[in-house]
């Protein structure tokens, strides 16, 4: 028999299966990692986005000028314009969803459709009416979150396990006493991020 023969017969070994076996295993753990982080940072990422959309009507409802209705009399000036930051707006939906999405309702008088020109969502002119994982809330002057201290507070706070431990992401923003013009947080703040 000729050397040819001999290796044309001969079969893989136990030991080099498992070690085939055990790196499909490797690969496989490393790939179901790899979709969990996926799928969780496509959760978060409505979050981030909802929080800086929010933050944007706050901004645009500040730099609204506001001037009281009056009737001026002859010879003489009105009152001077003013800029304004909302009056804080309800958490909606009014729990933190835990592992679910909420369905904001769209009739007038509920969840985002609430406040008027100087409070709430509607003075922030900002709605949803698709599903949503977090509670989405905007506070003048207090602070739900970790975030740093400013004069009004945007936050978003999910539970997307179920584990009762939340997640939160906020962003503030502040009025230069001085100068009069708002400042905001020059990104979001995250707290426990993928909980």
């Amino acid at each position: 028999m000729n050397a040819f023969a001999r290796t044309s017969r001969r079969a893989f070994t136990l030991v080099e299966l498992m070690i085939v076996v055990a790196i499909i295993g490797v690969l496989a753990a490393l790939a179901i990692y790899g979709v969990r982080k996926y799928l969780a940072s496509a959760k978060t990422s409505e979050a981030k986005n909802t929080v800086g959309a929010i933050t944007r009507g706050a901004a645009a409802a500040y730099e609204r000028e506001t001037t009281a209705s009056q009737v001026v009399a002859e010879g003489s000036n009105s009152a001077a314009s003013s800029n304004a930051l909302c009056f804080s707006a309800t958490g909606v939906p009014n729990f933190v969803p835990k592992g679910v999405k909420y369905q904001p309702n769209t009739k007038e008088g509920s969840d985002f459709e609430v406040g008027d020109t100087v409070t709430g969502w509607k003075c922030l002119k900002f709605t949803l009416s698709q599903p949503v994982y977090y509670q989405y809330s905007y506070n003048k002057g207090a602070q739900i979150t970790k975030a740093p201290a400013g004069d009004f507070e945007v936050a978003a706070v999910g539970d997307l396990d179920a584990d009762a431990l939340l997640a939160s992401f906020a962003r503030t923003g502040k009025v230069n006493a001085t100068t009069g013009q708002l400042i905001l947080a020059t990104q979001v703040y995250i707290d426990n991020e993928f909980e």
